[in-house]
This record gives C-alpha cells, sequence and structure tokens, in this order.
C-alpha cells in the first residue's frame, strides 16, 4: 500500500485542504473517510482505520474540513461541509472510475456526508457507512439528527458502539429498522469513540465494512447481470 498527499480544492471561495489517499495492491472498492468534529484527518483514530481498511482492500480517501484546515474550533456550516464532501466524492470517481464508491465518515463526517446525499443522489456512488452516527447531543436522546436519512435510498450501513453516548441503542435500532436501505452493526462495549477497554473495535469496524460491501457489490452485480 502506498499513501499519496494532495491538496483537494473545494472552490475559489473556500480554498483547498489537505487530502490523502490510502492504496492498496487489492483493490475492491474505495471509500470517501471523512473525519468527525473533534479531530482531523490524521487523528489516530482516522489513519489506523484507514490502514486496517487498506489491509482488506479498501482505497480510503482522507481530507479535512475546512475548520479543521484552518484550526478554528467551530464546525463548518453545512454549507461549506457539503461543498468539501462533494469535492472529496468526484475526485475519488475521477482518480478510480473503474472501482465502486462509497461514501463513509466518523460522527459528524457521516452525518454530514448522508446531508448531502439526501440532497445531491449521486448514481455512482453504492452507499454509506457511518463509524458512529451523532444521533444526539449527550444526555439529551433525540432523532432529529437522522431526519434527512429518510430521503436517502442508498444502502447504509451504521457500525455503532453499545455504549455510544451520542446515539442511544434504543433509538439506534429503532431508527434502522424503519429505514429500508439501513443495515446495523452493533460493537459491543465500545463508545462513541469506539473505545472498550482494551478490546481492539478498529479490526471488527474494517471486517464489517468489507463483509457489507462485498455482499452489497455481489447483489448489485447479480442484478446488473439479470
Amino acid at each position: 500500500m502506498n499513501q499519496q498527499s494532495f491538496a483537494l480544492n473545494i472552490s475559489p471561495d473556500i480554498g483547498a485542504v489537505t487530502a490523502a489517499y490510502i492504496v492498496p495492491e487489492k483493490r475492491i472498492g474505495l471509500v470517501t473517510l471523512t473525519h468527525g468534529a473533534g479531530a482531523g484527518m490524521d487523528h489516530p483514530f482516522m489513519t489506523t482505520l484507514a490502514n486496517a481498511l487498506s489491509a482488506v482492500g479498501i482505497i480510503t480517501l482522507r481530507f479535512n474540513f475546512p475548520f479543521m484546515e484552518n484550526k478554528k474550533k467551530r464546525v463548518d456550516v453545512p454549507a461549506v461541509a457539503h461543498q468539501t464532501i462533494e469535492a472529496a466524492v468526484h475526485h475519488a470517481h475521477e482518480a478510480f472510475p473503474s472501482l465502486p464508491l462509497f461514501v463513509s465518515g466518523k460522527s459528524f463526517g457521516g452525518r454530514m456526508s448522508s446531508q448531502y446525499l439526501s440532497l445531491n443522489p449521486i448514481p455512482y456512488v453504492r452507499g454509506i457507512i457511518f463509524y458512529g452516527f451523532p444521533l444526539h447531543p449527550a444526555g439529551k436522546p433525540s432523532i432529529d439528527r437522522a431526519e434527512h436519512l429518510k430521503a436517502v435510498s442508498i444502502p447504509m450501513l451504521f457500525l455503532q458502539g453499545t455504549r455510544d453516548e451520542l446515539a442511544t441503542l434504543s433509538l439506534v435500532e429503532d431508527l434502522c429498522s424503519k429505514l429500508a436501505t439501513a443495515t446495523l452493526v452493533k460493537i459491543e462495549g465500545a463508545d462513541h469513540a469506539f473505545k472498550a477497554g482494551k478490546q481492539d473495535t478498529i479490526k471488527p469496524l474494517a471486517d464489517n465494512t468489507i463483509d457489507w460491501m462485498n455482499n452489497l457489490l455481489n447483489i448489485v452485480d447479480s442484478k446488473h447481470d439479470n
């Protein structure tokens, strides 16, 4: 595998952000891997997950949101976050046009990615992977942040810790049961940061991602064959 860093141009007004591909020799698909509100693309969780995904044959494109690139504490407004995700998705498709493309994100990054796709469906995006969907603020159970998911028609994989303080498990289970394209995988004992004592949660995240992706691609390919 090798890492390829570059500047991802978003728009003349917003400018560019740091981005990087990790490209394994064996390539099954690729994902845009978007960071959360509290840490950027080079946070250990992001780099460790990207390497684990690479080990199972998934190319990753990590990138910073402008607020993180410019070391600001307040996250970008949705319009800016959406433009950044759009630029990443288009770059990934142009770089590897023959590979199936998925979007994914940790917490805020996943929510912004699904918001963008709910408003701007892209035919070549095969699905969305949430590494901890932030369903509500800590201590304030709600499902308001998931309202836009009703407008997402592509498959969605929710990888959720059973102790996630930003996603009460019963609410996540109920939400996924009502979304026709949702698959829920629970990471036992993990919190929102996917910490679960001494348990390695990164490998299950990568393994469940590739299993879901392979299953989905087999289903899609068989439909195309018919």
